[in-house]
C-alpha cells in the first residue's frame, strides 16, 4: 500500500465518525494533495478497507463521507444544527432486510442508513421544549467530538 493510502487509512481509523474528503485532506496536511486523497479513498473503498455514503446538508451541500469497515456495520445520525455525527450503533435492520429479500425475491448485498435531525446537545441547548425539535429522535444520544470547521 502506498504511503498516501496508508496515511488516509490511518486518518479514517483514528476518526470517531465519518469524514469527508476535505476533512481527510486537512488532516493529511502536506502528505498528499486533494486528488491523491480522492484516489486513495477510491482505492480503499474498492478494496474493502472503507465504505462511504452521500449526505445532503443545507450548510455543507452534498458530500460523500467515508469511514473504515469496523467490527460491525454502523448507522449514523447527522445533526442539522451543529453538523456533528452521532453513532447510532451496530446495524439492527438485518431482520427487516431478510424479510424484504424473502418477500421480493431479491438478494440484498449492502445497505446504507443514516438519519438527520437535531442531536441531544442541541435539543438541550435550545431551551424551548415547544420548538418542534424535541422528540426528533436525538434525545438520549451523545454526540461525537465537534465536526471540523469548514471553509466556504
Amino acid at each position: 500500500m502506498t504511503k498516501a493510502r496508508k496515511a488516509v487509512l490511518d486518518i479514517l481509523n483514528a476518526s470517531a465518525g465519518p469524514l469527508s474528503a476535505l476533512d481527510i485532506g486537512k488532516s493529511a496536511g502536506l502528505l498528499c494533495d486533494t486528488a491523491t486523497v480522492y484516489r486513495a479513498l477510491h482505492y480503499l473503498e474498492s478494496e474493502g478497507y472503507a465504505e462511504s455514503f452521500v449526505l445532503s446538508c443545507t450548510v455543507h451541500g452534498t458530500e460523500r463521507y467515508y469511514m473504515t469497515h469496523g467490527v460491525s456495520h454502523r448507522h449514523w445520525f447527522h445533526c442539522e444544527v451543529c453538523h456533528e455525527f452521532v453513532d447510532l450503533g451496530a446495524c439492527r435492520v438485518e431482520p427487516l432486510l431478510k424479510d424484504m429479500e424473502r418477500s421480493s425475491g431479491v438478494s440484498i448485498r449492502s445497505h446504507t442508513l443514516y438519519a438527520t435531525g437535531v442531536c441531544a446537545r442541541c435539543i438541550a441547548g435550545s431551551g424551548d421544549a415547544g420548538s418542534g425539535i424535541a422528540g426528533s429522535g436525538g434525545a438520549g444520544l451523545r454526540p461525537l467530538s465537534p465536526a471540523p470547521a469548514r471553509g466556504s
